[in-house]
């Protein structure tokens, strides 16, 4: 996305309107809340319009695609009687994502015919829009706003195509255009927001899957007309709707307005991360104007080049990203760089630079040092318990980078457990090629040539290829780090075997036993006898398995919801300038 269009997500004629037309009221913006009901009978389809009035929804979007049996002139009757709230019907085909799979007249004639019954808006596909204004010869009740939709469920055009799509939009006829498109990275809802913000008429802009997330939250923000909440989750008319609830009490979608700051936590995967929940509550109970969301992120340059804007006002980074983020940053703190790894980003104000944090080990190490406290009644005001102790860190990236900074602070003993450290050599890269890592059957054996019969010096310089680069990275990851921090580097296979001393704490910093993979962990239950505390960087579930055995062989465990606790106070003050309410975020994660 161009530097122009990045500006644009600062401020906006549209958006200066969306103000005006909030003031004086508790609501921030005039974006709606539509609730998707889809049933089978007119009768459930009553008892969810209900359910949606209950739970907070400005309006119903009837699918009369999803009805059975459908008798259009009493069917339309009964549900715009009975509806406790405003109707939209939308009557969707197959052929541009619904269920409707017959004649185009019918369909059109349903429509036109809750149109003249008191529909207050009906929602028709671009392609039949000016099919439906001709059976309407101009009788169209002025009551019903027209909207006309159009769905790409392959991608997100250019700039210049989306505007392009909303001029044929407006055309046709439309009282309100409708797109919905579909992300392939989370850098494209970036151009829905610069339509939606620029529009000349009421605009609904979505971008559909889990990566388009934020255009359903955020449209309250850039001037959207509506956005799509459902009843529940997973129960959904399109691609990545969150539930109204959600909307309402998790992202507080009623106080964004287009001066609000966005936070989000950058991860792939990210949708298990229950910092919204956390930072959500904080930004409320404060009183700073500010909402936090998930954020699926592939690729963090890209992603921090194209929301560029003062707005994006601050990140928290999980995997894979903390060790990119680095590179991303215009600044980075001492530590932070010290380790290797940032998991807080912060965009200034003034001048729009990044700059890069590490939050991970203190919380880390603060648990894990109140955990042996509590566990040998030790007082607080005597130095750290980790002082001399064997220190084994499972994993070598980011949050392992941190815990092993911390605990070498601290005065422990480090130890780097890795899944792929070994020792290189000529047969461990045939090995990694063997597995799958190379371009074709030819090329493998040419490989196998050059690394086994070639000169040392061509085999050295072969190193430069970009696949046994990776090879190199990934193999001396565990070793380079305990290098940086005067530590011992061993392999996580070998840890089953490795007990030098009794009293050892061991922290786990892979994503190994998080959900959905609740069933794994990196160590067998009959290796943790020698361990006195075992702490796992995993919060959900909240107990692991490793926990869970680890507990059982009769060490002290340290939950990741307390690291996580504990480096999300240094982040809200970065965020907010405010200090943290820490017995609300204690309060808050006491659920999970």
């Amino acid at each position: 996305m161009d530097s122009a269009s990045n500006d644009l997500l600062v401020s906006s004629p549209s958006a200066a309107a969306v103000v005006g037309m909030a003031s004086g009221g508790a609501r921030k913006n005039p974006t709606l809340i539509c609730t998707p009901i889809m049933a089978d009978s007119v009768d459930r389809m009553v008892i969810l319009m209900a359910e949606a009035k209950s739970m907070g929804a400005d309006l119903v979007e009837i699918r009369l695609d999803s009805l059975k049996d459908f008798n259009p002139n009493s069917d339309i009757k009964t549900l715009i009687l009975h509806s406790p709230l405003p109707t939209l019907f939308t009557y969707r085909p197959m052929w541009e994502g619904g269920q409707y799979n017959g004649d185009e007249k019918p369909r059109l004639d349903a429509l036109r015919l809750a149109m003249e019954i008191g529909a207050d808006y009906i929602d028709v596909e671009l392609q039949v829009a000016l099919e439906f204004n001709e059976l309407l010869r101009g009788n169209k009740p002025g009551k019903c706003k027209l909207i006309v939709s159009s769905h790409n469920y392959e991608n997100t055009p250019s700039v210049e195509e989306l505007g392009n799509l909303v001029a044929r939009i407006q055309a046709a006829g439309a009282d309100i255009v409708k797109i919905a498109t579909t992300a392939l990275d989370i850098s494209d809802v970036a151009r829905i927001f610069q339509i939606t913000v620029h529009s000349q008429v009421p605009i609904i802009g979505l971008v559909m899957g889990e990566r388009g997330l934020i255009s359903r939250i955020l449209c309250a923000k850039f001037g959207g007309y509506l956005t799509f909440g459902t009843l529940e989750s997973g129960v959904v008319s399109a691609p990545g709707q969150p539930t109204i609830k959600d909307l309402l009490d998790l992202y507080n979608f009623r106080q964004i307005g287009p001066d609000t700051k966005v936070f989000g936590i950058i991860g792939k995967p990210v949708g298990h991360s229950k910092s919204p929940v956390l930072y959500n509550e904080a930004f409320k109970s404060v009183g700073f104007n500010g909402v936090y969301v998930h954020l699926l992120v592939d690729d963090i340059a890209r992603f921090l080049q194209t929301f560029s804007s003062t707005d994006f006002a601050g990140f928290s980074c999980t995997i894979p990203h903390k060790e990119d983020a680095v590179k991303c940053c215009d600044e980075v703190h001492p530590v932070a760089k010290s380790i290797g790894a940032v998991n807080c980003i912060i965009r200034r104000q003034n001048d729009g630079k990044l700059y890069g944090y590490n939050t991970d080990y203190v919380g880390a190490i603060s648990a894990i040092e109140d955990g042996l406290r509590a566990s040998q009644n030790v007082s607080n005001t005597v130095g750290s318990p980790l002082a001399g102790k064997l220190f084994i860190v499972i994993g070598a990236g980011g949050a392992g980078k941190a815990l092993a900074y911390g605990a070498k602070e601290k005065g422990a003993r480090v130890v780097i457990a890795n899944r792929t450290y070994a020792i290189l050599g000529r047969g461990n890269i045939i090995g990694y090629l063997a597995m799958g890592n190379c371009f074709s059957f030819t090329s493998f054996f040419q490989l196998i040539f050059t690394v086994t019969f070639l000169q040392p010096k061509l085999f050295n310089g072969f190193f430069q290829t970009p696949l046994l680069l990776k090879f190199v990275k990934t193999q001396e990851r565990a070793k380079v780090l305990a290098d940086i921090i005067g530590g011992d580097a061993i392999s996580l296979a070998d840890l089953e075997n490795f007990h030098p001393e009794d009293g050892m704490i061991l922290a786990n910093t892979t994503s190994i036993g998080m959900q959905p993979k609740v069933d794994e962990t990196p160590v067998s239950k009959n290796a943790l006898r020698s361990y006195s505390l075992v702490f796992d960087a995993v919060y959900t579930p909240k107990i692991t398995r490793l926990l869970r055995e680890a507990e059982e062989s009769g060490a002290k465990i340290v939950t990741g919801l307390e690291m996580f606790i504990g480096q999300a106070y240094e982040q809200f003050e970065r965020f907010t300038e405010l200090p943290a309410p820490k017995e609300l975020f204690q309060k808050v994660m006491s659920k999970y």
